[in-house]
């Protein structure tokens, strides 16, 4: 079992940036790739962001290619969203997830899950 804490989200204005943090505790937080996904309300849950294990690949949406950054420190056991140039459509409840090794953009592909965090963007 691997749990996973999100932290960071808030309310920012349009054109600013936010930090989330995702902390894992359970099994050994190295083996597992992370991936951000988002909700926004009467939408489908949408792929933002993944890490390998390493950390040496990354993937995103093209909806946030160019503004977010996927980090994780596995000394800390944390993976982070850095979130710039914000629009009012990034906001959503952004999850963190997590699976073995291989990072992937399909939210099918991983067994553990956050409980989210809120981030509204206003205009």
């Amino acid at each position: 079992q691997v749990q996973l804490v999100e932290s960071g989200g808030g309310l920012v204005q349009a054109g600013g940036s936010l930090r989330l943090s995702c902390a894992a505790s359970g099994r050994t937080f190295s083996n597992y790739a992370l991936g951000w996904f988002r909700q926004a309300p009467g939408k489908e849950r949408e792929f933002v962001a993944a890490i390998s294990w390493s950390g040496g690949s990354t993937v995103y949406s093209d909806s946030v290619k160019g503004r977010f950054t996927i980090s994780r420190d596995n000394a800390k056991n944390t993976v982070y969203l850095q979130m710039n140039s914000l629009k009012p459509e990034d906001t959503a409840v952004y999850s963190c997830a997590a699976r073995p090794f291989v990072l992937s953009g399909s939210n099918h592909d991983y067994a553990y899950w956050g409980q989210g965090t809120q981030v509204t963007v206003s205009s």
